[in-house]
């Protein structure tokens, strides 16, 4: 690696993150304090950690997919969860301020590792072809944006407490925007890096089973205590199963051998904690929920086998993680199922009118918020790793038993 790309990353990356945190700690410092009824919030705890568990090794294996990018799925997951955590509790706690305080409890840690589920959603679409640099600025202004539709969502008083619409279908459209803005045309016909081998499939596969077991808890760990909160566990729990057994046979179908394909069953089988989310504790009883979740599992590994292609062939989006049939698709499918919800009047207080608001308001601040984020990513300054670089943790990691990758010549606004 040349000279200069090690001075830059040793100077912008650390000095970016420290004048971050450093920012953080002031405001910390005199906005927020301890609920002071925070006990009855304890109980929330187990719910919490299972969240947390989601957010730091779900989403970081499941990345890890790639053959030559596992410390950057898992490493960068955790830097941004980090910032992203802290900068979510401020960016949602502006909008709940009382007597200009924050008030923080378990309840405010669950919000904010959600709105850190949504930027590593988006990171997903971008993966490999960012660098640290770039992720925490991207962090930073798409949490802002996220709270700012979040609060949006709660003024229209829709429904969606696994947050099928305003996570998933929001970090989806924001990361698929950035990423069409952050196009590379040489990477029209792939990269020699963009691509798994047996063992980097088995580790994304941890995080997959991660993300099944603990999605029970992800749904209903901010539903009303009661009756809502159980229909949220249970509606979850048999709409994942239902996926699995679709996304399973759907892979085989597919395929011209009907052999499984393992990019489907990581991700696809996942489709039904996303869709199930919006009514999750709404009464459509177990059947409604397993109905859900057997779609999603079928239009998620569709759109991995012929959607996926088409987006990148058709309209220059480079899904790597294929974000948009595993959160895109089964969110918007979520919001349409808690559409028809209202229309069937499962619960008298939700509106037909407001959930689809919700659902569009979502998307559309998305794409708008993700494409204008791109453009700030694009500028010169920030740096971005070089074309025959991407997928490759050399670039940014000392990687043991490996030879560095040579950069020829590489713009200054590429060394980072």
């Amino acid at each position: 690696m040349t000279s200069s790309f090690s001075t830059n990353m040793r100077i912008k990356f650390p000095v970016l993150a420290i004048i971050l945190e450093v920012a953080i700690i002031i405001l910390f410092g005199i906005f927020v304090k301890y609920d002071s009824e925070d006990n009855k919030y304890l109980k929330l705890y187990p719910l919490f950690q299972d969240t947390h568990v989601m957010i730091f090794v779900g989403f970081g294996f499941l990345m890890t997919f790639l053959k030559k990018y596992g410390y950057s799925s898992v490493g960068l997951n955790m830097l941004i969860a980090a910032l992203g955590l802290q900068w979510g509790t401020l960016l949602q706690g502006f909008w709940h301020m009382k007597s200009n305080e924050i008030s923080i409890n378990v309840t405010r840690m669950i919000t904010a590792d959600f709105s850190t589920a949504a930027v590593l959603i988006s990171f997903g679409a971008v993966l490999g072809k960012t660098s640290p640099v770039q992720m925490l600025i991207m962090a930073i202004l798409e949490i802002t944006i996220f709270a700012c539709n979040e609060h949006l969502v709660e003024i229209l008083e829709a429904k969606d407490i696994g947050a099928s619409m305003t996570i998933h279908a929001f970090g989806a459209y924001f990361g698929l925007a950035v990423a069409r803005v952050l196009y590379r045309p040489s990477l029209k016909n792939g990269h020699v890096n963009d691509s798994s081998v047996y063992q980097s499939d088995i580790f994304a596969m941890i995080g997959t089973l991660f993300l099944w077991l603990f999605w029970p808890s992800f749904n209903s760990a901010i539903a009303e205590e009661g009756e809502a909160q159980k229909r949220a566990i249970i509606n979850t729990y048999f709409s994942l199963a239902a996926c699995t057994l679709t996304a399973f046979a759907t892979s085989s179908l597919v395929e011209e051998r009907g052999k499984l394909d393992m990019v489907h069953i990581q991700n696809a089988t996942l489709a039904g904690g996303v869709a199930v989310g919006s009514c999750a504790d709404l009464n459509i009883l177990p059947f409604a929920a397993m109905l859900i979740g057997s779609i999603a599992g079928i239009i998620s590994v569709v759109g991995f086998k012929y959607l996926t292609p088409f987006l990148a062939s058709k309209l220059n989006i480079q899904d790597t993680c294929g974000v948009h049939n595993l959160h895109g698709l089964p969110g918007v499918l979520g919001g349409i199922a808690s559409i028809i919800a209202a229309a069937a009047q499962v619960d008298t207080k939700i509106s037909t009118a407001m959930q689809a608001a919700a659902l569009a308001c979502s998307i559309g601040i998305a794409l708008v918020g993700g494409a204008l984020t791109g453009l700030i990513l694009k500028l010169p300054f920030l740096g971005q790793p070089p074309d025959q670089t991407c997928y490759d943790d050399s670039v940014y990691w000392e990687v043991p038993n490996e030879e560095v990758p040579q950069i020829d010549n590489p713009p200054s606004s590429d060394d980072d």
